[in-house]
């Protein structure tokens, strides 16, 4: 059960749903069309800064206030909810996390107002999973700037007009034969730093994802992120953070097919009743109800676990995976559910459906999820 403070976020975050995304987000989707005044009256709302502390211009909340509002906007819309948490646990965390006193004063208050997006540049063209080995992008220090080359791919909140800054990993050098990896912030608009037009998505299609290249771009040096050398591990601790809040927007898609699968099976007649009366709908609606609960509980421990200080890594792995499971599952049943409606775009169930992939693909594949997992569990040791 949540406390009352929670369960009124939860509520009022559910409203906003429903009166101000659902009546428009469908347009916007079909256009590829960001939703800035979505994102500003969010950013009105104090949702950007929900788990940032007030003397940074935050609510002074925490992760799970974030990952709450993530489940209800994505129970209406994906492309809103990826938008807020990439904009905070992948922009707006590792500056609060790891950045200077200077670094925190110049750019979370902004990113905590959500009147500024921020984004990270980690994934690169040619490696995926195998970060490491497939980095390319380098920073080498030239006296007082980094001079940055190479390019990153599928950068979520990296070509609005309001994004402010991306922190990009970068090979800073070799220690022990292996690659130094450093994350180094670069504003946008600084030269040598291009962004390429919006992909072309299956899904998230209200959303900001592109390429990113850079050719000799300059940055102070002080723009490093947290220590030199380790970028990489420090990102590593963002995505056990983030894999909460990717269960949570999972959660949110799977619970939003449920919601509108009992709206049409009360309402679609067949053969005299509406379908909800027989049996094979019913059983169908269940399990999806039966995916969304049991995930929705794998988040809320990995959320309450991460909080108190404890280790968490596994529970984070484990929310991941059954949430974008859950997700996957219910976008097709709910489908199928809704039969040759189901495939129309006008309908939401059929937006859900191009969303819920990349749900378990992104911050982790669920090959990744399964590698961690079994990690913690001492397998790899045998």
């Amino acid at each position: 059960m949540l406390t009352e403070e929670y369960e009124e976020l939860r509520k009022t975050v559910e409203s906003f749903a429903r009166e101000v995304v659902a009546p428009v987000i469908g347009d916007l989707y079909e256009r590829e069309e960001f939703p800035y005044d979505i994102v500003r009256q969010m950013g009105a709302m104090g949702l950007f800064g929900l788990p940032l502390p007030e003397e940074h211009g935050g609510m002074g909340g925490d992760y799970f206030a974030l990952c709450l509002a993530l489940e209800e906007l994505a129970r209406v819309d994906s492309s809103v909810s990826i938008t807020l948490e990439a904009a905070v646990s992948l922009g707006a965390m590792p500056i609060y996390r790891f950045g200077t006193a200077e670094q925190k004063a110049e750019w979370l208050p902004a990113l905590a107002s959500g009147s500024m997006l921020g984004a990270f540049g980690l994934t690169e063209p040619g490696g995926g999973s195998d970060v490491p080995g497939g980095m390319r992008t380098t920073a080498v220090l030239d006296g007082a700037e980094w001079v940055i080359n190479g390019s990153k791919a599928f950068i979520t909140n990296s070509g609005t007009s309001i994004t402010g800054v991306v922190g990009v990993a970068a090979i800073t050098g070799e220690i022990s034969g292996k690659k130094e990896i450093s994350t180094i912030l670069v504003p946008s608009g600084t030269p040598g730093f291009t962004v390429s037009k919006k992909y072309s998505k299956v899904g998230w299609n209200a959303s900001d994802t592109r390429e990113l290249s850079f050719t000799d771009c300059r940055v102070p040096a002080a723009n490093l992120l947290g220590e030199r050398g380790r970028g990489y591990a420090q990102f590593l601790q963002t995505l056990d953070e983030g894999r909460i809040a990717i269960a949570a927007l999972s959660v949110g898609l799977a619970q939003g097919c449920i919601d509108e699968s009992l709206r049409y099976v009360r309402e679609r007649q067949a053969f005299g009743h509406p379908i909800g009366h027989y049996q094979a709908i019913q059983f169908k609606v269940a399990d999806m109800e039966v995916r969304a609960h049991t995930a929705r509980l794998a988040y809320y421990h990995a959320a309450r676990k991460m909080l108190a200080g404890e280790p968490f890594k596994k529970e984070a792995a484990i929310a991941k995976l059954v949430a974008s499971n859950a997700a996957m599952d219910n976008a097709r049943d709910a489908t199928q559910v809704f039969g040759g409606y189901g495939f129309m775009n006008e309908f939401p169930v059929g937006r859900f459906y191009r969303d819920a992939k990349i749900l378990e693909i992104g911050e982790g594949t669920s090959e990744v999820q399964r590698m961690l997992i079994a990690r913690q569990l001492g397998l790899s040791d045998l």
